[in-house]
């Protein structure tokens, strides 16, 4: 993550320099806000499992994060709304002090979600006032942090709608978050076409000086890249569904040895959300229970999953470093959250592509690690990335509920190998 300026402002250049941040950090928390505007108020509290946390939750913690780091360090005088929310709302900076369980998040019934407003209220005004007169000697490290809260959020803003469809889709009623936000695709799926890449030394990673960083996409460094083909659109519903008919999920050879186990613990062989209604396949959307549209990319899969339907493609998943190479010149366009639509549709080849970027997060068969020469951030920070690389998987492109504008080729998104609730899918891959 570079920093934003390189020399000691005076007190009005510090403040027209910080003035569009102010407006930026605005509009973040107002879009976070209303992404839970058709909420009931019971859907705030509910943890449907140990990896959704409740939406209360997501809105004070992305509100602990500017108190935490930003508030705390660079505003004279400011004082907590409440000094037990430090504890209540750490996620899992080990080095700040001690979290509160992550399993237990839903337990919470206080704070009130009135409480939890009142927090963001409060961390509001006071980062305005932060930000309409910054300490000019301390202006560079406050923007670099208040970026990367940015960033934060708008990553909670995602959280939030895969979170918030998990809830709602415990409930028999199959409630309807927005009647808008599954539409079906507007056009069919394009032809499946393959894009060569030739062998030769590429680079991947990310560049000082090419703008916001996670440390996890740097450093910028040189690979060997094997001469490969990748698939020119997702995998779709209807193909997803044909591997299902030829008995894709009872088939070992075709699973890796701990996703095949897994198969037990699931009620269905099917993606995640789907269920057979009268011989035809519906899934849960944000905007209730929908037909599974043929067009629109698979979505909700496991790496298992997608590893076992690559094999049965006679294909494999791609390597972050082919997806990387592949998206580099490739224009950042797509199916974002910008767009109200949380659920996958065909798109038009749009460049080279179909849907590189948006619709669903591409599984890859590179695990998470770091680059050769990776450095953390400095102190607390270090912990965002650096200390979950280890039993995950990467996965590339960003998906219908990533903000836009929050994407590049560049970013590494990681996941559990069994993860189902992100909206993740699979485009194919070969050798040359």
């Amino acid at each position: 993550m570079e920093h934003l300026g390189s020399t000691r402002p005076t007190s009005s250049e510090a403040q027209a320099r910080s003035k569009p941040w102010l407006a930026r950090y605005q509009h973040v928390r107002a879009t976070t806000e209303a992404l839970c505007e058709p909420l009931e108020h019971e859907d705030y509290v509910i943890q449907s499992m140990p990896d959704v946390s409740p939406p209360k939750w997501h809105l004070a913690h992305v509100s602990w994060f500017f108190e935490a780091f930003l508030l705390k360090p660079y505003l004279s005088g400011y004082t907590p709304l409440d000094p037990a929310f430090d504890y209540l709302f750490n996620s899992y900076y080990e080095t700040h002090g001690e979290p509160f369980p992550r399993p237990k998040r839903g337990l919470m019934s206080r704070p009130s979600v009135e409480d939890v407003q009142r927090f963001r209220a409060h961390v509001d005004e006071a980062m305005t006032r932060l930000l309409s007169a910054p300490p000019p000697e301390q202006l560079d490290e406050l923007l670099t942090r208040l970026e990367l809260g940015l960033h934060h959020e708008q990553q909670h803003q995602e959280l939030l709608v895969m979170d918030i469809k998990h809830i709602l889709a415990q409930n028999p009623l199959h409630p309807v978050y927005a009647p808008n936000a599954a539409p079906a695709s507007r056009v069919p799926a394009p032809a499946l076409e393959w894009v060569r890449f030739p062998e030769g030394v590429r680079q991947i990673g990310r560049m000082p000086g090419d703008g916001f960083t996670f440390d996890c996409e740097t450093p910028r460094h040189r690979v060997y890249q094997h001469g490969f083909e990748l698939a020119n659109r997702p995998v779709t519903n209807a193909e997803y569904m044909a591997f299902m008919a030829d008995g894709g999920y009872q088939r070992t050879e075709l699973w890796l040895t701990e996703g095949f186990h897994g198969l037990d613990q699931q009620p269905q062989h099917a993606p995640l959300y789907w269920v057979c209604r009268d011989g035809r396949w519906h899934h849960m959307t944000l905007g209730g229970l929908t037909p599974v549209d043929p067009e629109a990319p698979v979505c909700h899969i496991s790496f298992f999953e997608a590893d076992a339907y690559a094999r049965w493609a006679g294909c494999r998943l791609p390597t972050e470093a082919e997806w990387e190479i592949a998206a580099q010149d490739e224009p950042v366009n797509g199916q974002f959250m910008d767009a109200g639509h949380y659920q996958p549709r065909a798109q038009p080849i749009n460049g080279t592509f179909s849907q590189l970027f948006g619709g669903v997060w591409e599984w890859t068969g590179s695990a998470f690690r770091p680059y050769p020469g990776f450095t953390p951030l400095p102190g607390t920070l270090g912990e965002y990335n650096g200390k979950f690389m280890a039993n995950q998987m990467v996965l590339r492109g960003g998906c219908c509920a990533t903000p836009e504008g929050h994407i590049r080729a560049s970013y590494r998104n990681f996941f559990p190998t069994s993860a189902r609730w992100p909206f993740t899918g699979v485009r194919l891959a070969r050798d040359a």
